[in-house]
């Protein structure tokens, strides 16, 4: 056993450590929301590929504490070692393990590289001793690089513009500043490296395998996860390489719907979220100046949601059991309806045009915007104590 008082080390955009009590508390949290949210509903066996942090994670806890299904999480987290901390989202899943363990839930994970032959077989094995076939395939994987199945060739995804260079406002994590931020568009490699990272190719390399192991129930619904973004993103994101790889996806989603209707009766959704705090989003220049300005423009309105009151609103009106989706013309749902909304955007676009370093907080929620990705990661959550020492090794089974 290990107990340390552990401090936040947190570097820009990155933490080397995380709290296992703030973790736990979090999760705990998550939970009361879906009691209160998805009341009644059930379901059979869910699957969550990228299962430990952010929409994976509020996905797990929505299936395993809302419709009390029997769920199976794919993550790469690290457990402590030392004097060293845990990853966050493994303090996150051993507290989701040790909630379904007191009521007799039945909540496993398996912890591998999600892309790789060997993990993909793991969970096969796990179905098949465990579970059987699936209702549910939610596909929430967010991975920097990709090995290739025969370890031959490793994609990169790159967080940059096509065609021109990205120009804009950002902040400047560090020093808390409103600065000029500036990349270089991607090279032609780039993009479709980013592509085989972050487009569909693997969630459909899941869909097969488990089709060809019959492991899907008639019925089964595939779900993924995506966002599009506002005018003053599209820069950067929609219209960059992330971009492309998310209309890979939807593209995906095109083909494999039609596969599950035809041989089991189900579909295939992207679902476009709202923009949330997360260590992926704080890499991307502008996104987090952003979303500082969006959250204080949606809490003045009241229309302000986090990853679990969207999954909570995904489940309940969209793709519970018995509910038909609503989608977009795109055949796509939308969950980013409040932040797109058109008030909502105007009000925004305003405050962007006019926020500097000298108005920041009173433009937008900066300040929520930190003490939410220190939250990411265990630190600033309402009722812990820091001061105290805390057990780093937290067990997941």
């Amino acid at each position: 056993m290990s107990t340390q008082v552990v401090t936040p080390r947190i570097r820009g955009f990155v933490s080397v450590n995380a709290h296992p009590d703030g973790c736990a508390a979090e999760v705990r949290r998550q939970v009361a929301v879906v009691r209160a949210g998805l009341v009644g509903r059930r379901t059979g066996n869910v699957l969550v590929i990228g299962s430990s942090t952010g929409y994976g994670l509020a996905t797990l806890v929505a299936a395993a504490f809302g419709l009390r299904a029997q769920v199976l999480g794919v993550c790469l987290e690290r457990p402590a070692d030392g004097e060293r901390t845990g990853s966050a989202g493994w303090y996150n899943l051993a507290e989701a393990h040790r909630l379904a363990r007191a009521e007799g839930l039945q909540l496993r994970s398996v912890n591998g590289d999600a892309f790789s032959r060997e993990v993909k077989q793991r969970v096969v094995d796990e179905l098949k001793a465990r579970f059987g076939p699936l209702d549910y395939v939610v596909y929430s994987l967010a991975a920097p690089r990709r090995v290739s199945p025969d370890g031959a060739v490793t994609w990169q995804s790159a967080l940059k513009s096509i065609g021109a260079p990205y120009t804009g406002k950002a902040i400047d994590l560090r020093g808390d500043a409103v600065v000029d931020a500036g990349i270089e568009p991607a090279s032609e490699q780039e993009v479709a490296d980013t592509v085989r990272v972050m487009g569909g190719e693997d969630w459909a390399d899941w869909l097969a395998l488990f089709a060809d192991e019959h492991l899907l129930n008639d019925g089964c619904r595939a779900i993924a996860y995506s966002y599009v973004g506002p005018e003053v993103t599209q820069q950067i994101y929609r219209f960059g390489t992330i971009g492309r790889a998310k209309e890979h996806l939807e593209v995906t989603a095109e083909q494999l719907h039609a596969r599950l209707a035809d041989a089991h009766g189900g579909g295939a959704w992207v679902s476009v979220q709202t923009a949330v705090v997360t260590q992926a989003s704080a890499a991307i220049p502008g996104v987090s100046l952003y979303i500082s300005i969006l959250f204080a423009v949606l809490r003045e309105r009241g229309l302000w949601e986090g990853t679990i009151e969207q999954i909570v609103r995904l489940f309940r009106d969209h793709v519970a059991p018995g509910v038909t989706p609503v989608v977009d013309a795109q055949r796509r749902i939308r969950l980013d309806d409040r932040e797109l909304a058109a008030a909502v955007q105007v009000e925004v676009a305003a405050r962007w045009a006019r926020v500097r370093t000298a108005n920041l907080h009173e433009l937008s929620d900066y300040a929520g915007y930190k003490r939410a990705f220190a939250q990411l990661f265990g630190f600033g959550v309402d009722g812990v104590d820091y001061g105290q020492p805390t057990e780093l090794e937290r067990p997941l089974e």
